[in-house]
């Protein structure tokens, strides 16, 4: 606190004395007169820092902590620390811009002897961390406050809560508060409780309200318009609207609602959806009180209203803004002709929108693209875009055009965006409309071509996509990599592959140079035709200028030529890759070794497969149950055990699909015990059998007369929570059949029907030829008349 004494000769005059006593701040003053002097006594509670002062101590320690590096240790800040005062920190805390600055100088501070933080330094620090956004560091400077033993006035403590609150800290907010009333750091006051409760109005605790509320009144504090305002809040942040209709009328009675009371509610009903609810106490409110909104809370309410879907309240908004004397800005026009558009609303669009121009106001792209997409008539769009293009500059008005065109595209009226960019050329609409835009002067450049070109080659309009991509070479417009690449992808993919060679010639003709891509587009189209002559040549070429052929394209080659029972041609078409520089991948060999074994040339795939592990190739489990599958396919079972122990030699893990082939290829060569082995194995192995594990077991079992151990395994897999399909469940009831036991695979007949799975024909008549094999005729006859009934 600072008291400067003024000595002013008795003849001053008083506006000149009144001219110093209001240009102090935050005095109180006392006036003594004598027959000589006027003396008068200033008290500052809150002092400004002069300039003198701030070119010294503060100016010192903003030098310091600006600083890329500095010790806290430095003889310059143990200097600086015994000029400290809360005045100094407040006025340097409110220098920094970085939040981290701040508050590094502010932990410092606070450890300076001699020196402590007052309320004004606390809440410099406070409103510091809240325009960060720092919650946790804000919450920790409360919990370092319930150990101080700070004063409060009551302005002072309610700026603090109000910081907490900005930041969600309702909890924290509402306990310092009670530790200063407890401890009676502050003379809590009306304000105090009023700050509290907008702090808890953003929290939407309306029980802690309502004790808060209750409390003020139990102290014979008084409950006025600042008091309730935040309760009406509360009340509609919680969506009580009972309870906050309660409260407004409590101040419409008392004659204190004004334009923020009155927003309150209204913007509240517009959140929750209740339009019309919002929409009736704003004319409630002109009529009888006399109260119109602000335009601040017009525009978030036609906002609102819109979002709602109801832009026929977004409109009368709109009408009492312009009675009201407020401009709408463009964001106003933005909404309601958006949702006018999207209402298919035509006639008021048009109307609002001449309202907009009558108001000076340019539409932006955005506007101008919605009405685009909206008018069905082409003169009227033409019209538009003409209107829109005459008062921007060029590079504006590509601008506009390319976004134009991106919206008719995203907005799925790629045609529409065709035929706009078609008439800028002098084409594609009628003479009339075409003569309109092709006087627009300046043609569309490579941007608008791009959109529209990539646009149509998404949904498979690649003719109108060819002709644009050749308009742009007839007007001189500059083509790009890109766009050739998009192009020739498209022509593969539609198999279009003297096209895409046209294009690719094209390209060599030019400034452009084939890409990677570029090849592997058409290659991928050589490929899906099995053209191996030509996917050769295309190879060698890609060869010469650098380019590897993509690893899904051959493969394909390799396994279509396999599917139609030509592994050796796949095998030729890899040898000649290798011979053109080319290393196919280890999924090419694998496809073309499984080709060989499906027409059975099982030594054939062997080979291949010797040879490229030969060649430095490491081969993988995959490829390994390639050859198991082959080997187990053609009952070769002791040469599948050997590749399996092969593949563990090389340090490979087998999985579940490897044990999975060999269990089912011992169970079809009928050794059921090697199978059983195997099954072991595999769970000591840490491999958990799954259900086609277990049900290839199953058959394997019922197969050679086992059907007690096949239940036994079947009882251990659901123990184990592996959940039986409805092959596996097939696969018992046949098994059974076929052991005798129709009874029992009645039984799994009717568990499988329960859980809504429909066996194939087959399981019904192994069980009628199980049932008659019985002589249960009977039994027979109702699994047929069941059958017929499905059926």
């Amino acid at each position: 606190m600072y008291i400067t004494t003024i000595t002013i000769p008795k003849t001053t005059h008083r506006s000149i004395l009144l001219f110093i006593l209001t240009n102090q701040s935050y005095i109180t003053s006392t006036v003594c007169c004598t027959n000589i002097t006027s003396k008068i006594r200033f008290i500052q509670t809150k002092p400004i820092c002069s300039n003198s002062r701030t070119s010294t101590v503060e100016a010192s320690l903003i030098s310091v902590f600006t600083k890329k590096s500095f010790c806290l240790e430095s003889p310059e800040l143990q200097e600086l620390s015994s000029k400290l005062t809360p005045e100094v920190v407040e006025y340097v805390l409110k220098s920094f811009r970085d939040w981290r600055l701040a508050q590094a100088f502010f932990i410092w501070a606070s450890k300076q002897e001699g020196y402590t933080h007052n309320c004004y330094t606390y809440n410099a620090m406070a409103a510091i961390l809240s325009s960060a956004r720092q919650n946790a560091s804000l919450k920790d400077l409360a919990v370092s406050l319930s150990k101080s033993s700070c004063f409060w006035t009551p302005g002072a403590l309610g700026y603090f809560l109000r910081c907490l609150g900005s930041l969600g800290l309702v909890e924290e907010a509402n306990s310092f508060f009670d530790l200063v009333k407890i401890s009676g750091l502050c003379d809590i006051n009306s304000y105090s409780y009023n700050c509290l409760l907008e702090v808890i109005a953003k929290g939407c605790d309306v029980g802690l309200l309502e004790y808060r509320l209750n409390e003020m009144r139990n102290l014979g504090w008084l409950i006025d318009k600042h008091a309730l305002t935040p309760v009406l809040q509360c009340y509609c942040n919680a969506r009580r609207f009972d309870k906050a209709l309660m409260v407004f009328n409590d101040l419409n009675e008392k004659g204190w609602v004004d334009q923020h009371i009155l927003a309150i509610l209204v913007l509240s009903y517009s959140k929750c959806g209740e339009v019309d609810m919002a929409f009736e106490l704003i004319e409630w409110a002109e009529k009888n009180l006399n109260i119109s909104l602000n335009e601040k809370t017009i525009y978030v309410l036609i906002h609102g209203f819109a979002r709602e879907n109801r832009v026929d309240r977004a409109l009368d908004l709109y009408d009492k803004m312009k009675k009201l004397g407020y401009l709408p800005d463009i964001s106003v026009y933005d909404v309601l002709i958006r949702s006018l558009c999207e209402n298919k609303e035509i006639g008021k669009v048009k109307l609002l929108y001449m309202h907009m121009q009558e108001s000076g106001i340019s539409p932006d792209v955005r506007i101008i693209s919605q009405l685009l997409l909206s008018i069905p008539e082409e003169r009227d769009m033409i019209q538009l875009l003409e209107d829109s293009w005459m008062n921007l500059d060029i590079g504006k008005r590509m601008l506009l055009y390319a976004s134009v065109l991106k919206s008719l595209v995203k907005g799925g009226n790629v045609d529409k965006a065709y035929h706009l960019l078609k008439a800028s050329l002098g084409s594609g609409m009628n003479g009339n409309n075409r003569d309109k835009i092709s006087s627009l002067n300046e043609k569309p450049d490579t941007t608008c071509f791009q959109i529209v070109i990539d646009g149509l080659c998404t949904a498979d309009k690649l003719d109108m996509a060819l002709d644009l991509f050749h308009d742009m070479d007839q007007i001189g417009c500059k083509r790009s990599v890109l766009l050739f690449n998009n192009i020739i992808c498209c022509l593969s993919n539609a198999n279009r592959l003297n096209e895409c060679f046209d294009l690719l010639n094209e390209m060599k003709r030019s400034e452009y140079e084939p890409t990677h891509f570029t090849f592997n587009c058409i290659l991928g189209c050589q490929c899906r035709r099995v053209d191996v002559e030509g996917a050769l040549d295309l190879l060698r070429e890609m060869r010469v200028c650098g380019h590897d052929p993509w690893i899904k394209h051959y493969t394909l080659l390799a396994k279509k030529l396999c599917e139609a029972g030509k592994a050796v041609e796949a095998c030729n078409f890899l040898a000649n890759m290798t011979k053109e520089g080319f290393l196919p991948d280890l999924i090419a060999y694998a496809a073309t070794i499984d080709g060989f074994f499906n027409i059975n040339e099982l030594d054939h795939g062997l080979r291949l497969f010797k040879e490229i592990c030969q060649r430095g190739y490491c081969p993988d489990v995959v490829t390994y149950n390639t050859l198991i599958k082959g080997l187990c396919k053609a009952k070769r079972m002791t040469e599948a055990e050997n590749i399996l122990n092969e593949m563990v030699d090389k340090g490979l893990v087998p999985s579940v699909v490897t044990y999975n082939l060999l269990i089912g290829g011992w169970c079809k060569d009928g050794d059921t015990d090697q199978a059983v082995q195997f099954f072991s194995r595999m769970v000591k192995e840490g491999q958990g059998p799954n259900v086609i594990t277990y049900s290839t077991l199953v058959d394997g079992l019922c197969n050679v007369g086992k059907p007690d151990e096949a239940l036994s395994l079947w009882r251990e897999m659901e123990h184990k929570g592996c959940d039986p399909n409805r092959i596996a469940y097939m696969a018992l009831i046949h098994g059974l059949c076929k052991c005798r036991k129709p009874e029992v695979a009645l039984t799994y007949l009717q568990e499988m029907e329960g859980k809504k799975m429909l066996p194939d024909t087959y399981i019904y008549n192994s069980l009628i030829d199980a049932f008659s094999s019985c002589s249960n005729t009977a039994m027979a006859h109702e699994i047929l008349e069941k059958m017929d009934k499905r059926l």
